[in-house]
Protein backbone atom coordinates (compact mmCIF):
# COMPACT_ATOMS: atom_id res chain seq x y z
CA UNK A 1 0.00 0.00 0.00
CA UNK A 2 2.94 2.52 1.03
CA UNK A 3 4.46 1.65 -2.56
CA UNK A 4 1.41 2.29 -4.50
CA UNK A 5 1.16 5.67 -2.77
CA UNK A 6 4.66 6.92 -2.69
CA UNK A 7 4.39 5.88 -6.74
CA UNK A 8 1.53 7.62 -7.15
CA UNK A 9 2.93 10.71 -5.42
CA UNK A 10 6.01 10.69 -7.27
CA UNK A 11 4.08 10.40 -10.72
CA UNK A 12 2.18 13.23 -9.74
CA UNK A 13 5.20 15.33 -8.84
CA UNK A 14 7.39 14.54 -11.55
CA UNK A 15 4.47 15.95 -13.51
CA UNK A 16 4.30 19.25 -12.10
CA UNK A 17 8.01 19.53 -12.48
CA UNK A 18 7.72 19.01 -16.70
CA UNK A 19 4.63 21.20 -16.74
CA UNK A 20 5.41 23.71 -19.84
CA UNK A 21 5.12 27.47 -19.33
CA UNK A 22 2.56 29.29 -20.81
CA UNK A 23 3.98 31.13 -23.81
CA UNK A 24 4.74 34.69 -24.46
CA UNK A 25 1.51 37.20 -25.65
CA UNK A 26 3.39 39.76 -27.55
CA UNK A 27 1.83 42.69 -29.84
CA UNK A 28 3.94 45.36 -31.84
CA UNK A 29 2.80 48.15 -33.96
CA UNK A 30 4.42 49.97 -37.15
CA UNK A 31 4.46 52.23 -39.41
CA UNK A 32 5.84 49.95 -42.30
CA UNK A 33 6.95 46.55 -43.03
CA UNK A 34 10.43 47.65 -42.66
CA UNK A 35 12.36 49.78 -39.96
CA UNK A 36 15.62 50.64 -40.83
CA UNK A 37 18.49 49.54 -38.72
CA UNK A 38 20.94 52.29 -36.87
CA UNK A 39 22.64 53.55 -34.21
CA UNK A 40 20.34 53.52 -31.26
CA UNK A 41 20.01 54.89 -27.05
CA UNK A 42 17.96 53.44 -24.84
CA UNK A 43 16.07 55.22 -21.78
CA UNK A 44 13.55 54.44 -19.38
CA UNK A 45 9.71 54.67 -20.28
CA UNK A 46 7.33 57.02 -18.55
CA UNK A 47 7.56 56.49 -14.97
CA UNK A 48 10.00 53.41 -14.91
CA UNK A 49 12.76 54.13 -12.69
CA UNK A 50 15.77 53.92 -15.16
CA UNK A 51 18.27 53.60 -12.00
CA UNK A 52 17.58 50.30 -10.55
CA UNK A 53 19.19 47.04 -10.71
CA UNK A 54 16.11 45.80 -12.41
CA UNK A 55 15.59 48.26 -14.97
CA UNK A 56 19.00 47.66 -16.21
CA UNK A 57 18.19 43.71 -16.29
CA UNK A 58 15.66 44.34 -18.78
CA UNK A 59 18.26 47.53 -20.50
CA UNK A 60 20.56 44.83 -21.02
CA UNK A 61 18.16 42.09 -22.28
CA UNK A 62 16.63 44.58 -25.02
CA UNK A 63 19.91 45.75 -26.24
CA UNK A 64 21.08 42.30 -26.93
CA UNK A 65 18.07 41.98 -29.08
CA UNK A 66 18.48 44.94 -30.80
CA UNK A 67 22.22 44.61 -31.30
CA UNK A 68 21.38 41.27 -32.69
CA UNK A 69 18.59 43.14 -35.29
CA UNK A 70 21.49 45.43 -36.56
CA UNK A 71 21.09 48.08 -33.84
CA UNK A 72 24.14 49.21 -32.49
CA UNK A 73 24.99 51.70 -29.55
CA UNK A 74 26.74 54.77 -30.95
CA UNK A 75 27.02 58.35 -30.99
CA UNK A 76 24.64 60.77 -32.98
CA UNK A 77 21.75 57.97 -32.39
CA UNK A 78 19.39 57.79 -35.50
CA UNK A 79 16.81 56.04 -32.82
CA UNK A 80 15.67 56.01 -29.25
CA UNK A 81 14.50 52.81 -27.32
CA UNK A 82 12.05 53.42 -24.33
CA UNK A 83 11.99 50.64 -22.15
CA UNK A 84 9.16 49.91 -19.59
CA UNK A 85 8.57 47.03 -17.58
CA UNK A 86 6.32 45.50 -14.67
CA UNK A 87 5.83 42.61 -12.38
CA UNK A 88 3.10 41.86 -10.20
CA UNK A 89 2.06 39.29 -8.13
CA UNK A 90 -1.64 37.73 -8.44
CA UNK A 91 -2.99 34.83 -5.88
CA UNK A 92 -3.67 31.84 -7.64
CA UNK A 93 -5.49 28.75 -6.31
CA UNK A 94 -3.12 25.72 -6.47
CA UNK A 95 -4.90 22.70 -8.46
CA UNK A 96 -5.36 19.86 -5.43
CA UNK A 97 -5.15 16.15 -6.33
CA UNK A 98 -7.30 14.64 -3.58
CA UNK A 99 -5.93 11.11 -3.18
CA UNK A 100 -8.37 8.21 -1.54
CA UNK A 101 -6.74 5.68 0.13
CA UNK A 102 -9.05 2.78 0.98
CA UNK A 103 -9.73 -0.60 1.79
CA UNK A 104 -12.84 -2.38 0.05
CA UNK A 105 -15.13 -4.52 2.13
CA UNK A 106 -18.03 -6.48 1.89
CA UNK A 107 -19.60 -9.55 2.39
CA UNK A 108 -19.46 -13.45 0.84
CA UNK A 109 -21.39 -15.95 2.54
CA UNK A 110 -20.68 -16.22 5.96
CA UNK A 111 -17.66 -13.79 5.68
CA UNK A 112 -17.91 -10.14 6.18
CA UNK A 113 -15.29 -7.42 4.57
CA UNK A 114 -15.01 -4.41 7.09
CA UNK A 115 -13.87 -0.99 4.97
CA UNK A 116 -11.40 1.67 6.22
CA UNK A 117 -10.77 4.98 3.71
CA UNK A 118 -8.93 8.32 3.92
CA UNK A 119 -8.96 11.30 1.91
CA UNK A 120 -6.28 13.54 2.03
CA UNK A 121 -5.06 16.32 -0.95
CA UNK A 122 -1.64 16.90 -2.30
CA UNK A 123 -0.73 20.12 -3.68
CA UNK A 124 0.72 22.65 -0.51
CA UNK A 125 0.07 26.13 0.09
CA UNK A 126 -3.41 27.08 -2.08
CA UNK A 127 -2.57 30.75 -1.97
CA UNK A 128 0.19 30.54 -4.34
CA UNK A 129 1.18 34.01 -6.54
CA UNK A 130 1.42 34.09 -9.81
CA UNK A 131 4.16 36.38 -11.45
CA UNK A 132 2.91 38.64 -14.38
CA UNK A 133 5.85 40.06 -16.28
CA UNK A 134 5.07 42.84 -18.71
CA UNK A 135 7.68 44.93 -21.21
CA UNK A 136 6.84 47.48 -23.69
CA UNK A 137 9.74 48.97 -25.63
CA UNK A 138 8.99 52.02 -28.29
CA UNK A 139 11.37 52.63 -30.85
CA UNK A 140 11.49 56.40 -31.81
CA UNK A 141 13.04 58.27 -34.75
CA UNK A 142 15.71 60.82 -33.35
CA UNK A 143 15.14 63.28 -36.05
CA UNK A 144 12.04 64.27 -35.59
CA UNK A 145 11.30 62.20 -31.80
CA UNK A 146 8.08 60.36 -34.13
CA UNK A 147 6.90 56.56 -32.43
CA UNK A 148 8.19 54.48 -35.85
CA UNK A 149 7.49 50.67 -33.77
CA UNK A 150 6.56 49.74 -30.57
CA UNK A 151 5.81 46.71 -29.19
CA UNK A 152 4.81 44.92 -25.54
CA UNK A 153 4.80 41.41 -24.55
CA UNK A 154 3.49 39.55 -21.48
CA UNK A 155 4.24 36.42 -19.60
CA UNK A 156 3.18 34.52 -16.12
CA UNK A 157 4.88 32.06 -14.31
CA UNK A 158 4.20 30.51 -10.85
CA UNK A 159 6.43 32.46 -8.26
CA UNK A 160 8.58 29.46 -7.21
CA UNK A 161 9.47 29.05 -10.67
CA UNK A 162 12.84 30.03 -12.33
CA UNK A 163 11.27 31.82 -15.11
CA UNK A 164 9.24 34.32 -12.57
CA UNK A 165 12.92 35.92 -11.62
CA UNK A 166 13.77 38.77 -13.49
CA UNK A 167 16.77 37.78 -15.26
CA UNK A 168 14.68 35.22 -17.03
CA UNK A 169 11.90 37.15 -17.60
CA UNK A 170 13.68 40.43 -19.00
CA UNK A 171 15.19 37.70 -21.62
CA UNK A 172 12.09 35.68 -22.31
CA UNK A 173 10.18 38.40 -22.62
CA UNK A 174 12.97 40.30 -25.05
CA UNK A 175 13.23 37.25 -27.50
CA UNK A 176 9.86 37.03 -27.96
CA UNK A 177 9.50 40.81 -28.54
CA UNK A 178 11.71 40.80 -31.35
CA UNK A 179 10.91 37.64 -32.71
CA UNK A 180 10.33 38.56 -36.75
CA UNK A 181 10.92 41.83 -36.35
CA UNK A 182 9.22 43.95 -36.95
CA UNK A 183 5.97 41.73 -36.91
CA UNK A 184 2.94 41.73 -38.09
CA UNK A 185 1.12 45.41 -37.15
CA UNK A 186 -1.61 45.65 -34.61
CA UNK A 187 -1.81 41.71 -34.47
CA UNK A 188 -1.47 39.77 -30.53
CA UNK A 189 0.35 36.28 -31.52
CA UNK A 190 1.93 33.79 -28.56
CA UNK A 191 5.43 32.90 -28.72
CA UNK A 192 6.57 29.59 -27.03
Amino acid sequence: MRNVVLGSTLMLLSAACTAKLPPVEVTRFHVSETVAAGTITTSALGDTDGTTIEFRTYDAAVKRELARLGYAEGSNPAYSAEIGYSREARDRIAKSSPVTIGIGGGSFGRNVGVGLGTSFGIGGDKSRKTIISRLEVRLKRAADGAVVWEGRAQTEAPSNAPSAQPGLAADKLSRALFEGFPGESGKTILVP
